[in-house]
């Protein structure tokens, strides 16, 4: 619209042209900011319906109510560029046939996208788990439509895309109920082999913390630079696998003390040329 020529529309005409496009962008900014709080008001409210729900996992509740958020906004966006009288019909035609370039362009986010219904699907962990994805470790909070959540030990969180998680090998601390427990103790060379095991094995039996089926393993492990390594595996609960390894260590050594059982320092000997 040329408002400089001889045929230039009359203020009346500018000043209607004005308030159609403030309404219209006004319009706009009401639906942004309905839509956006929806999208939040959506995903909290079904994560909080299916956290409830017994029959739902708490992963597949959580990943439900990400898609639900992104559904939200997908559509907020189409009704965004109606209100701009972009006809959304043929927008999708257009997008149909220009699906090869935003596949390209969106390549990252999209592989994010499959590898998140793929975990969804097969499971390698659960929410409240603690596992180990691409040398990062911790519990499991939450798996989205694009990325997964977890809180370090000493509470960080790490936001991990789906794409790097299903794409590394993942340990899984807590998929079963049971872990064994290594351990590995030096004596010196000078002390008694036998009598160093049974006392491992009394401060083993005395912990019920320790199961009896599998039966505890208590042998030499190998003949190291200055120790004699005996190696120590016993099963129990996972949820008691660092408390016992704590109380093993210290009880241990101070039974060692009471028996006289040394733990030798690592030294090395060096002799001098001319004596």
């Amino acid at each position: 619209m040329d408002f400089f020529s001889e045929d230039a529309p009359s203020m009346d005409v500018i000043v209607a042209y004005g308030i159609d496009i403030g309404l219209t962008l006004l319009g706009a900014f009401i639906v942004l900011l309905i839509g956006l709080w929806l999208a939040g008001f959506v995903e909290r409210r079904l994560d909080s319906l299916f956290t409830r729900s017994e029959k739902i996992d708490a992963t597949v509740g959580n990943f439900l109510a990400s898609a639900g958020k992104y559904a939200v906004l997908v559509f907020t966006g189409i009704t965004l560029l109606g209100q701009f009288g972009v006809e959304t019909t043929s927008l999708i035609a257009v997008l149909g046939a220009a699906g090869l370039a935003i596949g390209l362009a969106l390549q990252g986010t999209l592989s994010n996208l499959a590898a998140g219904v793929m975990l969804l699907i097969f499971r390698p962990f659960r929410v409240g788990q603690f596992v180990e994805v691409g040398g990062q470790s911790g519990t499991v909070k939450g798996i989205s439509l694009f990325m997964t959540k977890m809180d370090t030990a000493d509470n960080v969180r790490i936001t991990i895309p789906n794409s790097s998680v299903w794409g590394s090998a993942i340990r899984n601390f807590n998929y079963h109920d049971t872990r064994r427990l290594d351990q590995v103790y030096g004596i010196s060379y000078d002390d008694n082999i036998d009598k160093a095991i049974d006392v491992i094995k009394s401060v083993i039996a005395d912990d019920p913390r320790c199961f009896s089926d599998p039966e505890p393993l208590v042998a030499v492990k190998g003949l190291g630079d200055s120790s004699v390594d005996i190696v120590v595996r016993v099963w129990c609960n996972g949820g008691d696998y660092w408390a016992l390894n704590w109380h093993l260590l210290k009880t241990v050594k101070e039974k060692f003390d009471e028996s006289e059982i040394s733990i030798p320092y690592p030294c090395r000997t060096i002799y001098r040329g001319d004596e």
